[in-house]
């Protein structure tokens, strides 16, 4: 029976799947967003997440027991550097995986798996304002919002007046010119 047996083994042996897990993670650490299987996301997700907890510890042990995972001096500057920076106020959950469908050479499902301080656009999305059922009028602009609005309205008047002055000296200058050199009929 297979009872509490939660590791996936990936079809490989251990020492290739540690390599491999610890070959994505060090890709992971250095660009933010890798692309590959489910499976091996869940796989590193497990192994990545403890090891991103360590780093926030920037203690020589602690660097030395990250190392002796990814073996990469410079994903571990990154690591401690950069990304133990943002994430310090986050208790855990550092990565995101999003599925992208399946892939059309084997059918694997495939997916996305990046680090989640990092996805700019999705920073952007979550600062969305709340939307209520309700409707409700909506307020008028306060007085110091509407002065810029309003200053804006004058500086683009002023300049659609000016326009047409500067482009009628141009067309008499043109129109003048054809008569000038047109031959005489004798």
């Amino acid at each position: 029976m297979r009872h509490n047996k939660k590791f996936n083994h990936l079809s490989r042996t251990s020492s290739h799947r540690a390599s491999m897990l610890a070959n994505m993670s060090i890709s992971l650490i250095k660009h933010k967003r890798i692309i590959t299987t489910v499976a091996k996301a869940k796989a590193l997700r497990k192994y990545v997440e403890p090891l991103i907890t360590k780093s926030k510890d920037d203690t020589t042990h602690s660097r030395r027991v990250v190392f002796s995972y990814l073996q990469d001096k410079y994903a571990i500057q990154e690591l401690f550097g950069v990304i133990s920076a943002k994430i310090a106020d986050r208790p855990g959950g550092y990565t995101r995986i999003i599925k992208l469908g399946s892939r059309t050479d084997d059918g694997a499902d495939m997916c996305f798996i990046e680090l989640v301080d990092f996805d700019e656009n999705m920073l952007k999305s979550t600062k969305k304002k709340a939307r209520t059922r309700r409707g409700g009028k909506k307020a008028a602009p306060k007085a110091e919002e509407a002065a810029p609005v309003v200053e804006e309205a004058q500086a683009e008047e002023a300049k659609v007046e000016e326009a047409p002055a500067e482009e009628a000296t141009p067309e008499t200058s043109v129109e003048e010119t054809p008569a000038e050199e047109a031959p005489k009929a004798e």
